[in-house]
């Protein structure tokens, strides 16, 4: 007897979207269990059988088949006719781990701290509360601490296309810079790579300062590199800096913080100095981009008060704090970058 599958009218809505975000928790696990077990670097020296990566990680060939053919699904993994695994042009840029891009930092930030979190959602929404806060100083400095080196690579390209943008040139004056809540260092480093001039004034928790000046140094760069302990609404900044950034800080700040945070920076700049500002965007409406959707509830989800704004929102605080010329540059970042200049 044949048998024959139900096909839905046209335009009539079937569940096929809901069944595939009931999965939607396997990629980034499956992706973070091949980091782990080196599946990755070990391909990126050439193609292998499930046996020969078991040989070269030490993992189970049970384990390995089941996500390596789940990676092949992805597209994160090729596999020829002979049964042998190769990395695609995606996976070989982003996912060894000895490649500037590697990305698996990230992987595993969401599955040891964001994912564990974020299983306390429900509650989190009939309260409105996170279960524990990032952004206080007790708790947040040793958040920050274990994973700020892993989203480097996320802000990098970002901020070498904002070190190519002040152009501060190789010959003249000093230029200073203020690097806010710096995290890793990865704005005052992609600038100082970019010009002998510039002169990096770092500021975070005590907790996290110490992996900044361990990433200067890495890059050859600790000479530099001027470092302030302390919360951001509690440190003396200095004044007379000719640029302030703030990657990836106000989303976690709330708004009313966020405003205070932005005056106070317009005091620390130089006149005509620019305020530049990382953040996920949303459009004023609400309705997209997905990624900055999606990241308001993990600020729901891990601080009090904090959220996503769209540009025109940052923009009214900016001049409220006495900024003009507000505007927006392209960036490889998540959304473009913010600029400002203070008169």
């Amino acid at each position: 007897m044949a048998t024959s599958v139900a096909k839905s009218a046209p335009g009539q809505p079937t569940p096929e979207r809901i069944l595939q975000m009931a999965w939607g928790y396997v990629p980034p696990l499956v992706l973070e269990a091949a980091i782990r077990h080196r599946v990755f670097d070990v391909l990126d020296a050439g193609a292998k059988t499930v046996a020969e990566t078991a040989k070269a990680t030490g993992a189970s060939e049970r384990g390995l088949a089941a996500i390596m053919n789940a990676l092949v699904g992805l597209d994160y993994l090729a596999k020829d006719e002979e049964g042998r695994y190769r990395l695609t042009p995606e996976s070989a840029a982003f996912l060894v781990s000895t490649k500037p891009g590697f990305q698996g930092g990230l992987i595993r930030h969401c599955s040891e701290h964001l994912i564990p979190r974020w299983l306390h959602l429900n509650e989190v929404v009939a309260t409105g509360a996170p279960v524990s806060a990032v952004n206080q100083e007790k708790s947040g400095g040793e958040f920050f601490h274990d994973f700020v080196l892993d989203i480097f690579p996320m802000s990098y390209p970002a901020a070498q296309f904002l070190a190519r943008e002040m152009n501060f040139g190789a010959s003249g004056e000093p230029v200073r810079v203020l690097d806010l809540a710096a995290g890793s260092g990865v704005w005052g480093i992609a600038l100082s790579q970019s010009s002998p001039r510039v002169r990096v004034t770092a500021v975070d928790w005590p907790e996290v300062i110490p992996v900044t000046k361990k990433t200067a140094e890495r890059f050859g760069l600790a000479d530099r590199f001027s470092f302030v302990e302390g919360d951001l609404h509690d440190a003396d900044f200095g004044s007379e800096f000719a640029l302030a950034t703030l990657g990836h800080i106000l989303h976690s700040e709330g708004e009313a913080l966020s405003r205070k945070l932005l005056k106070k920076t317009f005091m620390a700049l130089a006149g005509g100095g620019t305020i530049a500002i990382a953040e996920f965007l949303v459009n004023q409406q609400r309705t997209g981009p997905i990624a900055g959707l999606f990241f308001a509830v993990n600020m729901l989800v891990n601080t009090q008060t904090g959220n996503t704004w769209s540009v025109e929102e940052i923009g009214g605080w900016l001049q409220e704090a006495g900024f003009t010329a507000v505007r927006t540059i392209p960036s490889p970042g998540p959304s473009p970058l913010i600029l400002a200049t203070k008169p």
